[in-house]
């Protein structure tokens, strides 16, 4: 996994959503890790790839905007987010350090809005 990284050796990832990526990230460099290659069991990749996929659903692409119950739907993301990081987090342990990046985008927005 490591020899993916733009960075010599990075034992410093974070976890963190966006559309058409995977989850795992080098914090340093910000590259992002093909989950096949991210040494964790296959059945946490799976939980990993699902939580990706809902990654957005709180954006109203065609308002640029955000729908209605947006911040909560974020917040229930962000949250399910942090208890993959611990996940990741458990089976990595020793190897790397592992944080969690929440999105903050339906919150940014809905402050613009005040």
């Amino acid at each position: 996994m490591i020899d993916l990284c733009k960075c010599n050796e990075t034992y410093d990832l974070k976890v963190e959503a966006d559309i058409g990526a995977d989850a795992i990230w080098c914090k340093k460099c910000y590259c992002n890790f093909d989950i096949e290659y991210v040494p964790i069991s296959i059945k946490l990749k799976a939980e990993l790839m699902e939580w990706i996929l809902k990654y957005g659903k709180w954006i109203d692409w065609k308002n640029d905007g955000i729908f209605p119950s947006g911040v909560e739907l974020e917040e229930t993301h962000n949250k399910e987010g942090l208890i993959l990081t611990e996940k990741v987090q458990k089976e990595l342990v020793g190897k790397y350090k592992i944080t969690f990046s929440p999105s903050t985008f339906a919150r940014e927005h809905a402050n613009k809005k005040q």
